[in-house]
């Protein structure tokens, strides 16, 4: 007997946690990215936004996506998403700059951590037991991939550690607003909503650093800034909210480590950079974690948006 059509289709799951890789394994490349440009932090998140937002309104741009923006249960959604990940974003530098990068980023995906304490309360459902022990195996993992370097840190600042923390809570608190946001609105037009309030948010900055800093545009600028427009922008944008509306936000938040550890890997592929073994261990870990979340993982309860 054939099965059906309908049960030979993934389920919404299964397709939530697709897109939630692909687009989490492309972001993994941003680094790559920002060391090939000279530009200023802000100004080429800026261009990336605009690229990116310019790319998605083009393909998805629709009289109903104002009228969904325009709904007051969404636009402060949106504002608030914007917000929280301008804020996420220069926190995050600052702590790079104070502390070393291995604390940094330690301490920006801890995030993960306040998202399984507190999406249980968030989205009105049972705990998932099986979020704490991938929640344990992904946090050993990227310990392995970080102890190193934050055991070898030379610079330690309580100003820098604080960032750190504030930005992992706020990492933590933009993936409960998103995973809210989803049920709302489209995938395109939250993506879209929060490329135009990022760049809102960040242009003063980039323009101050720009005029303030004598920068020269480069070749190098415009390419960086249009793979991350494009690639790191435009496609994972969609993707993450479109999977994010499908599974349970405590087992985005588990595969949100897919991101950096990715990262090595797009640096040996494109700068020769061999990952060290502690690195290949630890993503191993990440990996596994997230198998975790996928195989044995309770389903999300909360209603779909409708079509």
């Amino acid at each position: 007997m054939k099965p059906s059509a309908a049960s030979a289709r993934p389920s919404p799951a299964l397709t939530g946690y697709a897109l939630l890789a692909v687009s989490l394994l492309i972001w993994g490349s941003i680094g790559v990215f920002v060391r090939y440009s000279t530009m200023p932090e802000s100004a080429l998140i800026v261009f990336r936004m605009v690229v990116g937002g310019t790319i998605v309104g083009a393909l998805f741009a629709r009289r109903g996506m104002l009228d969904e923006v325009r709904r007051p249960e969404v636009w402060p959604n949106i504002l608030l998403m914007g917000a929280l990940s301008s804020s996420i974003l220069m926190l995050f530098f600052i702590a790079l700059r104070l502390t070393d990068v291995a604390i940094g980023m330690f301490l920006l995906f801890t995030g993960p951590v306040y998202v399984a304490l507190v999406a249980p309360r968030f989205t009105h459902q049972r705990r998932d037991r099986m979020v704490y022990p991938a929640l344990a195996v992904a946090l050993a993992g990227m310990a392995t991939i970080l102890l190193p370097g934050i055991l070898g840190a030379e610079r330690v600042s309580a100003t820098g550690i604080a960032c750190g923390v504030l930005s992992g809570v706020l990492f933590g608190a933009i993936t409960l607003a998103a995973k809210r946001l989803t049920h709302k609105v489209r995938s395109p037009t939250m993506a879209l909503g929060e490329m135009v309030v990022d760049t809102v948010l960040l242009l003063p900055l980039a323009l101050w650093q720009i005029l303030s800093t004598g920068y020269q545009f480069t070749q190098n600028d415009l390419v960086a800034g249009l793979a991350l427009g494009v690639l790191c922008t435009a496609i994972p944008y969609v993707l993450y909210a479109e999977g994010l509306r499908r599974v349970r936000v405590e087992h985005a938040s588990i595969l949100g480590y897919l991101e950096p550890v990715s990262a090595p890997f797009y640096a040996l592929l494109l700068l020769g950079e061999a990952p060290a073994a502690t690195t290949v261990a630890g993503g191993a870990l990440i990996v596994a974690a997230g198998v975790l979340v996928v195989t044995f993982g309770a389903p999300d309860a909360a209603p779909e948006l409708g079509p």
